[in-house]
């Protein structure tokens, strides 16, 4: 079919003020990871509202709602809920009232990323309004819980539990105006020393955990910052954007060299004047393109200093446990899974086509934000880690990127998105179901 680009332009634009103020509703109920359900039942309503053909909550508390009964099921995915506030005296307004100005919506989640929803949500209205959906396809929009505490848990369930897998899904996570296919993965590492402990006073009749943890976090240290010569004996993890270490080391080259650093430090200790018989950290380790979560691990347990203590070292990953906010808990691995797809893929060409048939070759913006969007590729990646983790990262169901805000307004006081933004994805995500199928 031919896709009515220009409608779909004039349709979004006048849903503007009807996106702004379901943007507005939401925000107003703080959702934070299992505590989502008012952010879930508003968004159910605005489906209901707006005649989706079908409205479901399944069982840990995810809302999916369907568009059209073709064949091919297209996925458009927003997590809702948010992290906290953080120190309220760094807001200039209240976070859960926001404000609204004529360019901009305020509050916490307007990026991240509440307004993914609301331009998904209405680009399936879009779509019927103007009588796009057939016989080819059906559109799945979810808002997800629980991402901010376990990126990805929500789609497993979706996927394994709810028994729900789209041909592809469109993350709409935050992508200041450009189309993103792919990020960093990232995991939490854990690792335990035991010791002996004695009187402080003759230190060494123990044998102190805490001093053998100083010797391996010099070299996790050294993993992050050497470099990959032939003569460093602790080869650093820039070793994987080089193709004599790492096969995919071209997509490595595009998402970014993997990062590790430690987070957390525990110890035990029978007193303050005794030598620490334990000891652990976390590290917070991302992966580029060609790391696993075994290669990661590996490489730890590997280190010369975990080498040397032998059996008192245990390196090993963390457990997510959490009830949702319906009481279900779906134990996982804390590992987030690497994924990018192609740059020829054909998701990946059709999303180009749809934005570029509406809006050019460039990313547009406000004028606040224009000149450094139009600086920057079209297609791009994310810094962050987001639900893809799972749907393509596990799974192997494709995922692109498109969503309204900016990266930089997450998790940061006094976050804002952009009417415009709200506008602007909406129309493309009316649009896409048609172009792909036509392929």
């Amino acid at each position: 079919m031919t896709v009515p680009y220009e409608k779909i332009k004039e349709a979004a634009k006048g849903y503007e003020q009807d996106m702004t103020r379901f943007l507005q509703d939401i925000v107003k109920f703080p959702g934070e990871s299992c505590g989502e359900k008012e952010h879930i039942d508003r968004i159910a309503e605005e489906m209901r509202k707006l005649d989706f053909d079908k409205v479901e909550i399944d069982p840990m508390g995810n809302v999916l709602g369907y568009m059209g009964t073709g064949k091919t099921l297209i996925g458009f995915d927003a997590h809702i809920d948010t992290v906290g506030i953080g120190n309220k005296a760094n807001w200039d307004f209240d976070p859960y009232e926001g404000f609204e100005s004529e360019t901009e919506i305020g509050g916490r989640g307007t990026s991240d990323q509440l307004g993914g929803i609301v331009s998904a949500v209405y680009g399936a209205r879009i779509m019927k309004d103007l009588g796009l959906l057939s016989d080819k396809y059906t559109v799945l929009v979810t808002g997800t819980v629980q991402e901010e505490d376990c990126d990805g848990l929500c789609w497993q369930y979706i996927i394994n539990e709810d028994k729900v897998r789209p041909e592809f899904v469109v993350s709409t996570e935050p992508t200041d105006g450009g189309i993103y296919r792919g990020q960093r993965g990232r995991m939490e590492i854990r690792i335990d020393v035991q010791g002996v402990s004695c009187h402080g006073s003759a230190p060494e009749r123990g044998d102190n955990a805490i001093y053998k943890m100083a010797d391996i976090l010099q070299d996790v240290r050294a993993l992050n910052e050497n470099d990959a010569a032939d003569t460093t004996e602790i080869k650093g993890l820039v070793k994987m954007l080089d193709k004599k270490y790492n096969p995919e080391w071209e997509e490595a080259n595009f998402l970014g060299r993997g990062t590790v650093t430690c987070s957390q430090i525990f110890y035990t200790s029978p007193s303050r004047c005794a030598v620490a018989d334990s000891c652990a950290v976390s590290l917070d380790r991302r992966m580029t393109a060609g790391e696993t979560w075994q290669s990661c691990l590996d490489e730890i347990r590997a280190l010369p200093s975990v080498q040397k203590y032998g059996d008192d070292v245990k390196v090993s990953m963390y457990e997510y446990a959490r009830p949702s906010y319906t009481d279900l808990t779906y134990p996982i691995e804390c590992y987030f899974p690497t994924w990018v797809i192609p740059k020829d893929h054909k998701v990946t060409k059709a999303l180009e086509e749809a934005y570029t048939s509406l809006f050019g070759d460039s990313r547009i913006g406000t004028a606040e934000a224009e000149a450094m969007r139009k600086a920057r590729p079209l297609t791009d990646k994310w810094t962050f880690s987001t639900n893809g983790v799972s749907i393509m990262g596990r799974n192997g169901i494709p995922v692109i990127g498109f969503g309204p805000g900016a990266e930089a307004q997450a998790h940061a006081p006094n976050e804002k998105t952009w009417k415009q933004d709200l506008v602007t994805c909406a129309a493309v995500y009316a649009a896409l179901p048609s172009v792909y199928t036509d392929k």
